[in-house]
């Protein structure tokens, strides 16, 4: 990465350019050299690319891709990125800069290729709606609560590896739980907000499944 992205990424806040669930103030990514690769039990960047050119060849990957050319927003191949990140954050989406992915945060593929499919449906939906206002709370919970559902974040397996057992239920109360991790750290959005506007766009925005015919 350079010096001038370094610079843009660190400028950016939700309300200028900076999109997404876990891309806030803290963005702020470093430079290989300006961080260890080993936080967290992390990857370097060049092991993330290596997880990341795999990612694009699992079937969610491509149909993501594919329906957002449909869409008319073509990716290119430096639209998916692995960088290094200070904040703990496992990566996001950046109108104009596509989808970052913070290898010092990632351990195996698995955790990667949720990333990037989380992020793409993100990117799908800045695409398809020329008014998304990411520094408004009900939009912003709109698309994590379809990134939340279509991603195969909350599915029980992943479920279970992080502590949580209680299987009734358990999609739609992860959905929640996460939705509310991300919009709360949105500035521009108190908790009260945040559950507000989830509470108020959850019908129709855990219902909308496109591109999908139904949830994965």
């Amino acid at each position: 990465m350079s010096t001038s992205e370094v610079q843009n990424c660190s400028r950016r806040r939700w309300g200028d350019q900076v999109t997404g669930r876990k891309m806030d103030s803290d963005c702020t990514p470093t430079t290989p050299a300006a961080l260890s690769p080993d936080v967290n039990g992390g990857l370097t960047v060049e092991e993330c690319e290596k997880m990341i050119q795999k990612s694009l060849r699992t079937p969610m990957v491509k149909f993501m891709k594919e329906n957002l050319e449909k869409s008319g927003c073509a990716i290119g191949n430096k639209f998916i990125r692995a960088i290094n990140c200070q904040a703990k954050i496992s990566g996001g989406y950046v109108r104009g800069e596509g989808v970052l992915v913070c290898s010092n945060h990632m351990n195996i593929q698995d955790e990667v290729n949720q990333v990037v499919i989380h992020e793409l449906i993100h990117a799908y939906d800045d695409c398809r709606a020329a008014n998304l206002d990411w520094t408004n709370c009900a939009h912003h919970a709109c698309s994590e609560i379809r990134s939340g559902h279509l991603s195969g974040d909350c599915h029980f397996k992943r479920e279970f590896l992080r502590g949580y057992t209680n299987f009734r239920g358990h999609g739609e109360e992860c959905v929640r739980r996460r939705v509310m991790k991300s919009v709360t750290a949105n500035p521009h959005c108190s908790e009260a907000a945040a559950k507000d506007s989830m509470e108020a766009v959850w019908d129709v925005c855990y219902n909308d499944t496109k591109p999908f015919d139904r949830a994965p």
